[in-house]
Order: C-alpha cells, then sequence, then structure tokens
C-alpha cells in the first residue's frame, strides 16, 4: 500500500464506524437532529479523506508527469475530479 494513503485510510476506517453509528441511531428512532449532526461529521470525515487521496496524487501522479512531459492526461483528470467539488 502507498503510505501516503494511511492516513486516508484510517479516516475511511473511522468514517466506516461512525456510517454504522448513524444506521444504529435511525433503526433506534434517535433524535434528527442528532442524526444530522452525525452525517454532517461524517461528510467532513470523508471530504478529508478525499483531500488525502488527491495530495497524495499531485505529490506523486502529476510529479511525474510533469517530468516525463505527459501532464496534460493528468490536468484532465484533475479538472474532472474539481468539476464533482465544484
Amino acid at each position: 500500500m502507498n503510505h501516503k494513503h494511511t492516513e486516508a485510510l484510517n479516516l475511511l476506517k473511522t468514517a466506516k464506524g461512525q456510517i454504522e453509528g448513524v444506521i444504529r441511531m435511525i433503526e433506534e428512532e434517535r433524535y434528527c437532529i442528532d442524526i444530522s449532526k452525525q452525517l454532517l461529521s461524517l461528510i467532513a470525515l470523508l471530504r478529508k479523506a478525499n483531500e488525502k487521496i488527491l495530495k497524495a496524487h499531485m505529490e506523486t501522479c502529476v510529479k511525474e508527469a510533469v517530468m516525463t512531459g505527459e501532464i496534460e492526461n493528468k490536468l484532465k483528470e484533475l479538472e474532472e475530479v474539481l468539476d464533482y467539488l465544484v
């Protein structure tokens, strides 16, 4: 495994636990605002994991593409990801 992905993996494992917790909260018919707060926390974790993955991509794949002169494809990939983020 890419050591640069370790932080993202840990965040995703935490998010997995939170998903299970939110499912239990819904099954137990807990207060909607409490469920919403947990979902917002989960969304923040997923965004942070995505940030870690994208940074690793820029530090490895994009740098390599610049060095080999094959940057156009990597720029197009990043543009596609940015479309999802905006």
